[in-house]
């Protein structure tokens, strides 16, 4: 049985993954929902405008000490692509699978910034306006999103090539909001490199409300391989 260890995006806590966690669970398998530091209802202003991607990295790492954690499946929704990523690296081998679900795939020296599209920078920016630390979450959407740490947005990752060492990446595409996404050029370079597996969802962006199910059954490996073009094919 698999233990998977599911990290939420921007503005988002545990809770972003309260559909698929049961789903998984009934498959017999160990389910860990994090929410991230300057995430928690209780972080404080300090806590908020210290919390950076290395935070965030650290808070993986320490839930995978305390837990001991030695093969672990990383899921990543959205920013916390740039999460997993780096706490892959740091793993020391821990880490059997990687899943960037609808999520930022950085390699050395990027950011979320710098990854992402013009839309979201205008996003963040005007978010951060009246704190300059704390961007507050768009508008509409769940009401318990809180204000994101801006210095996790901006802070560049540092590989050091370990993360090429995790037997298991895969990637995975939602195409229903394709005037928005970020993630357009990303799919078409890890489609092209054999050592990613590249899945496509017809959901919008946040798919584990959207289609728990479809999440669920990819994350399970229910979806059918297309070994010839290093691909799954899309789960309905």
């Amino acid at each position: 049985m698999a233990t998977f260890v599911l990290v939420p995006g921007a503005w988002k806590g545990f809770w972003s993954f309260e559909a698929v966690v049961p789903l998984l669970e009934r498959a017999g398998h160990t389910v860990h929902a994090l929410t991230l530091t300057g995430l928690r209802p209780d972080d404080d202003n300090a806590t908020v405008a210290t919390a950076n991607l290395d935070t965030h990295a650290d808070d993986v790492l320490r839930h995978l000490d305390r837990n001991h954690i030695t093969s672990a499946t990383l899921v990543g929704h959205s920013y916390a692509g740039m999460v997993i990523a780096a706490a892959a690296d740091r793993a020391g081998g821990r880490i059997a699978r990687l899943v960037h679900l609808d999520a930022y795939v950085p390699r050395d020296g990027e950011s979320c910034w710098s990854s992402t599209n013009e839309h979201f920078r205008e996003v963040f920016a005007a978010g951060a306006a009246s704190t300059g630390y704390a961007v507050r979450p768009p508008g509409g959407g769940d009401p318990r999103r809180r204000p994101h740490p801006l210095a996790s947005f901006l802070q560049t990752i540092r590989l050091t090539g370990t993360l090429a060492q995790v037997p298991r990446r895969e990637f995975v595409y939602c195409s229903g909001w394709e005037d928005r996404t970020p993630f357009a050029e990303l799919r078409t370079r890890l489609q092209a490199d054999p050592k990613w597996q590249v899945h496509d969802l017809p959901t919008g962006h946040d798919a584990m409300h959207e289609a728990p199910e479809a999440v669920a059954a990819l994350l399970l490996g229910e979806c059918t391989a297309d070994a010839s073009t290093h691909r799954r094919q899309a789960c309905r």
